[in-house]
């Protein structure tokens, strides 16, 4: 079996949140392959404990990888500051051709244009994908998966961190449809009244369902206090609209602190705001720019000082864009800002700002959750659900495909991540009990 038919039958896909099948992904040729062990968001620390504990691991395959894209290059990005895993990882790639690739800590390095330009000074278009300037990038977590997958072990489990405030944080292995609720309870339960985040702080999203499943794309479980700034920021308001009318001067610095803006691509989030406040969407400007927000959120959480919401204002926008059915004119309008460095946010800084710092803790390796029950979801991929392939009242081991892409879609099998029962089978999910 090759490559493309071990990561397919495994069921992987990007671990770094997108969910797009790494089967597909990787079926290519490339110039350079690029391992993204960033970990974009503050607070996270399952990639750090990857690259720490599975280094090699992680350098054999993408060694691996690059052999099979035919690639001249791979590289592994982590930031400087990740001590253990750089130790790790420089003992590693020891005899190999594989490069590291030590970032600053500011925010959002692990965005993956940001990270291309970074590591190979091209910018990926408007519209594109990193493979449009040659470059393939996956999330550490992913390049991990494709090395079980390498050795016959699909994808069952997956590592998260639950921080914020909690009384324990920690970073904990579990299997893929445990609920929520189980991870939180490990790390002590949440300090107080408050709401919970799925992901990081700030590309994440808020959930009050701990009965929500885990799934093969989720990376973190953060508890924020109900009235904490952050949790005001992430909730969309009438007033929102209301507050752009009366308050945005139009001053632009949401555009000028904007990272994808800083690579040429005309990413103007103060035009956002003019339409919306107007409630003209003539005046978006150029709305080619509209599809290349990545939505990291400095715009809302850093950049405007009047505490308005332009990374809402964009997201509406592209909505809007796509219902519309308008699509991105692959282009890069302009070259990449020459100040860009000096407009780069220091992850402590932003931590500051968002008063996010005092939860900045370490996340250590807890074990793994041991769940009698999963719910585990159809749809944990770019494409359609899965169609399953077990009734209710079937016998199942762990690691046995339970559901399986249609013919011709897009998606990834999907397992059974503990040994049980299936006791119910809908359009959604698939549950079983121990």
């Amino acid at each position: 079996m090759g490559l493309i038919e071990q990561i397919r039958a495994a069921g992987v896909v990007g671990q770094g949140g997108a969910g797009f099948p790494t089967d597909r992904k990787l079926d290519c040729r490339a110039e350079i392959f690029i391992v993204n062990g960033i970990e974009c968001e503050p607070l996270l620390r399952t990639d750090r404990h990857l690259m720490e504990t599975r280094a090699a691991d992680i350098v054999r395959t993408a060694e691996a990888i690059r052999e099979h894209l035919g690639a001249k290059r791979a590289v592994i990005a982590l930031k400087a500051h990740y001590t253990a895993a750089c130790a790790a990882l420089e003992k590693a790639v020891r005899g190999t051709e594989t490069e590291l690739y030590r970032s600053d800590a500011f925010y959002p390095a692990g965005d993956e244009q940001n990270l291309v330009y970074r590591v190979t000074g091209r910018v990926v278009p408007t519209g594109g994908i990193p493979l449009d300037v040659g470059a393939v990038v996956s999330n550490a977590g992913t390049v991990c998966a494709v090395c079980d997958a390498m050795a016959g072990r699909p994808v069952t489990d997956k590592l998260v961190t639950v921080g914020g405030a909690v009384r324990t944080p920690v970073t904990l292995a579990c299997p893929v449809g445990t609920p929520l609720a189980a991870l939180a309870e490990r790390a002590g339960g949440a300090e107080g009244d408050c709401l919970w985040i799925v992901g990081g702080p700030l590309m994440g999203r808020i959930t009050e369902d701990l009965e929500e499943p885990v799934t093969k794309t989720t990376g973190g479980l953060l508890a924020i206090p109900r009235g904490h700034m952050l949790a005001a920021k992430k909730t969309p308001s009438p007033r929102d609209a209301v507050l752009a009318r009366a308050v945005c001067c139009q001053c632009s610095r949401c555009t000028q602190l904007c990272p994808r803006n800083a690579l040429g691509l005309n990413v103007q989030p103060h035009k956002a705001m003019r339409a919306l406040a107007s409630g003209n969407q003539a005046l978006l400007g150029d709305v080619n720019g509209i599809f290349s927000c990545c939505d990291c959120g400095v715009c809302t959480y850093f950049a405007c000082d009047f505490g308005l919401k332009p990374s809402q204002a964009m997201a509406a926008a592209k909505e809007q864009l796509r219902r519309r059915a308008l699509k991105p004119v692959k282009e890069v309008r302009f070259a990449p800002d020459p100040g860009a460095d000096l407009k780069r946010l220091p992850t402590a800084r932003l931590l500051q700002r968002l008063d996010l710092a005092r939860w900045d803790r370490e996340a250590p390796l807890g074990g793994s959750v041991d769940c009698g029950r999963v719910r585990i979801p159809l749809k944990m991929h770019i494409g359609a659900p899965d169609r399953p392939l077990v009734a209710v009242g079937a016998r199942v081991s762990k690691g046995q495909p339970i559901a399986a892409p249609e013919t011709g879609s897009m998606g990834a099998v999907i397992h059974a991540s503990i040994d049980g029962t299936v006791t119910a089978v809908t359009e959604r999910e698939i549950e079983i009990r121990r």
